[in-house]
């Protein structure tokens, strides 16, 4: 465990000024990043007596083993630079304010040529428009079922879409009117997309002017005796009103504002934030994060998840929809930061216009800030109740699993290799990585196992062993010129494979250990320690150990082991399934010459099937982009006799 005294700054050469720091590990990985008023005073706090720290400062600072900083000559300054370090590093120790997936929303891809409806969950993408989060995925399902018969779009799937348009036939919900049935052509995409936007106007708020004109276009249709078009309008505008229903007036003066609450204890804090637009609640979001640093009140938690929330939105604002503004006119917080005033300036940048941050003091406006700080109150609550424990229950398992197999240190970073093959045939493999007991996937690692492949498990683990620590060696030895050696100094993303793991867990038993340990040694790695996992009795093996090492079936470390061994082994299954569906995939078109993997797929995405292309003409196959009349001649010799070659012609 490093020592912080080792990496201290030597009196006097912190400087006083605003800024920005970071602390690296002993690799060079950027592990947290903070901004302070006065450099020197925040920097030695953390090097104060340890005993005194908070417990996830305390583990920071120990797991760090160099601390660098920048000074800048104002707080908006510090506040962007720390944005931009927190997303181009991904601090394991600093707090992301990322998407509660609990929650499903209703999501329109207005990326895509025909939008689609549908209930998601998960992060945030570029191009779609989100409205939600919503209680339960149900409550999704009836909003769509009532503004369907009003906004026809569709709903399905895009394997359903492109299945019907091969098929020429309209699924149900087509037939019976509650899809336009863009997929056979009743629509265009310009029609469609048209549908769409009145859908997500709805939604927005913009509800008054568009039930008046439905009210004017029935009254209309009744003057002139067109009753069944009157009888559905006026249906619609019931449909619409009943969807109104669901959300209630909460600011009578039409607002524009985001109500945010939070619960906390000294380990932990909940997030609660309403979205209110035109005085209506549209949405609400909830997060529940683990605390860096000890914070007697609200006011460093308001600040950074302002600066994180609000800078991802407004970094996936632009293609998705840009008439709604990222950040509201008006933010209502439990307590004001410290520097509100650099805040809201950097808010306001974001908007492009006024933005203001307050706390609500009294009216209808405080009434729903108690409501908010009620729901993350029980969010915070329930939070405990389901994972009661489980900060000490993932540190318990890491001190079981180093006393079990006698490590230095407790494994903060685990890596899992799992093979995966049909009788020898299409072998791959899968790296997971854990840290700190939580799977960190952006990390994941999948292989295409080539020389082993022929010598079983435990060659193809010496091979994937052998490549992913010759890979670490190449990063660790590679000239930096005094930048950060695991830093991509082109991408300013960390490099691959540039961190090495505290245990390597492999999916086997005493032969699949003793060739990873092996081309450890052979490599010179020796600050890594080595053990497999055996399905069958759940034995943990060790190099070198004529017996396994059994840990109890109710063991915290035990557990953890078989969750990394088990997602390794599901995403070596994954990708395993995509490499010999592709495989099996292999058709008529594989033969012609000058016919790459790339215009295939083009060829295939653009008619569907084999089937529709071999009706395709030549002048059709030579429209599809990357397509010439010489390789659509050769595709149609391939599908095609001579003679019906010819009889086209």
């Amino acid at each position: 465990m490093p020592d912080p005294s080792t990496y201290r700054p030597a009196a006097g050469t912190i400087p006083e000024a605003p800024g920005v720091y970071r602390f690296s590990d002993q690799h060079g990985r950027v592990i947290y990043v903070g901004k302070a008023k006065s450099l020197r005073s925040r920097l030695n706090s953390y090097f104060a007596d340890l005993s005194n720290l908070h417990p996830r400062t305390r583990q920071m600072v120990t797991t760090a083993s160099d601390v660098q900083w920048t000074v800048v000559s104002t707080e908006v300054e510090a506040l962007q630079l720390e944005y931009n370090w927190i997303k181009e590093f991904d601090p394991r120790f600093n707090v992301r304010y990322r998407d509660d997936k609990t929650y499903p929303v209703l999501a329109v891809t207005l990326h895509e040529e025909f939008p689609r409806l549908h209930v998601y969950r998960g992060p945030r993408r570029k191009g779609v428009r989100y409205f939600g989060p919503y209680s339960h995925a149900w409550a999704i399902r009836e909003t769509l079922d009532l503004l369907t018969r009003v906004f026809p779009a569709r709903t399905c799937s895009n394997g359903v879409f492109r299945r019907h348009g091969q098929i020429g036939r309209p699924c149900l919900l087509g037939y019976i009117d509650k899809c336009a049935a863009p997929c056979v052509g009743r629509v265009d995409a310009e029609q469609h997309r048209a549908i769409v936007e009145d859908f997500t106007e709805f939604l927005s708020g913009r509800t008054d002017r568009m039930i008046r004109d439905m009210e004017r276009r029935m009254a209309a249709e009744s003057e002139a005796l067109e009753f069944e078009k009157a009888a559905r309008l006026r249906d619609n505008i019931g449909a619409l009103r009943k969807a109104l229903e669901r959300q209630a007036v909460v600011l009578g003066d039409g607002t524009d504002a985001d109500v945010v609450a939070f619960a906390q204890d000294e380990l932990e804090a909940a997030v609660q934030v309403f979205h209110v637009r035109g005085g209506r609640v549209r949405g609400e979001r909830g997060w529940v994060i683990e605390k860096v640093e000890d914070t007697a009140g609200a006011a460093n938690l308001v600040e950074r998840f302002l600066t994180q929330f609000y800078g991802e939105q407004a970094a996936l604002a632009g293609s998705a929809d840009d008439a709604i503004q990222p950040v509201p006119k008006e933010i209502l917080v439990p307590e004001l930061p410290d520097d509100v005033d650099s805040l809201t300036e950097w808010l306001s940048g974001l908007r492009g216009s006024r933005v203001r941050v307050r706390v609500a003091q009294r009216g209808d406006k405080r009434a729903l800030a108690e409501t908010v700080a009620r729901n993350a109150a029980e969010a915070f609550t329930q939070h405990k109740l389901r994972r009661a424990g489980d900060l000490t229950a993932r540190s318990a398992a890491l001190t079981e699993i180093q006393e079990a197999l006698g490590l230095d240190s407790a494994p903060l970073r685990i890596e899992c290799v799992d093979v995966s093959h049909v009788q020898g045939s299409d072998v791959v493999a899968s790296l997971v990585v854990f840290e700190d007991g939580l799977a960190r996937k952006s990390e994941y690692r999948r292989f295409e196992v080539r020389d082993g492949a022929q010598g079983g498990d435990v060659a193809s683990i010496a091979e994937v062993t052998r490549r992913r620590f010759k890979r670490y060696l190449a990063e660790r030895d590679r000239p930096t010129d005094g930048a950060n050696p695991g830093i991509d100094p082109d991408t300013g993303r960390p490099r691959k494979f540039a961190y090495p793991p505290n245990l390597f867990v492999v999916d086997g038993g005493a032969p699949q250990v003793e060739a990873a340990s092996d081309v450890l040694a052979e490599l010179g790695v020796t600050d890594v320690a080595v053990c497999g996992l055996a399905k069958r009795l759940e034995e943990v093996w060790m190099p070198g150990d004529p017996d396994p090492v059994i840990l109890p079936r109710t063991s915290e470390g035990l557990y953890l082991m078989q969750r990394v061994r088990d997602e390794a082994h599901r995403f070596a299954i994954t990708y395993h399934r995509q490499k010999r569906s592709k495989r099996m995939t292999a058709s008529e078109l594989d033969a012609v010459p000058g016919l790459g993997e790339t215009r295939r797929t083009a060829l295939l995405r653009h008619f569907g099937s084999l089937r529709k292309l071999r009706q395709a003409d030549l002048t059709e196959i030579a429209s599809v982009p990357g397509m010439g009349p010489r390789t659509a001649a050769a595709v149609l010799a391939a599908l095609h006799s001579e003679t019906d070659i010819k009889g086209e012609s």
